[in-house]
């Protein structure tokens, strides 16, 4: 049977280098960027705007929710 993508996660989760098979990095978005920023310091609020690489714990998770990675 054909593997299928999860929607979700496809649209929550970005991977560099997909040529490679070893370098590849999980990208996503830091939480807590919607609402109550102005209590927050500059700093907080533009390492927010950055993406982080996935826990190392999650990426097996993600790896079999997108067959593609």
């Amino acid at each position: 049977m054909k593997l299928k993508t999860h929607k979700a996660t496809a649209k929550k989760i970005k991977i560099t280098n997909t040529k490679r098979r070893k370098n590849k990095k999980f990208l996503t978005k830091r939480a807590g960027q919607d609402h109550f920023n102005a209590r927050e310091s500059g700093n907080v609020t533009r390492s927010k705007r950055r993406r982080q690489t996935l826990d190392p714990t999650n990426v097996k998770t993600a790896k079999r929710m997108l067959p593609y990675a």
